[in-house]
């Protein structure tokens, strides 16, 4: 008589690989519709204030050319 075989060793691990799609679709969709979102707020507020740096120091007065 021949054998008959239980068919497909890939049929498993594929029924898996939607499944698991299958169940990381529907935990989007439910964050989407619900409202809830993994990010915080979409606004952010940074307010930096520099240092005061002191004035340069101001440059002595050109000498003008002698006439000659």
């Amino acid at each position: 008589m021949a054998e008959q075989s239980s068919g497909g060793g890939a049929t498993p691990w594929l029924a898996f690989i939607v499944g698991g799609l299958l169940v990381a679709v529907v935990i989007v969709a439910f964050m989407m519709y619900s409202g809830r979102t993994l990010a915080g707020p979409d606004t952010v507020d940074v307010n930096i204030e520099a240092p005061k740096i002191p004035d340069a120091p101001k440059l002595p007065d050109v000498p003008a050319p002698k006439p000659g």
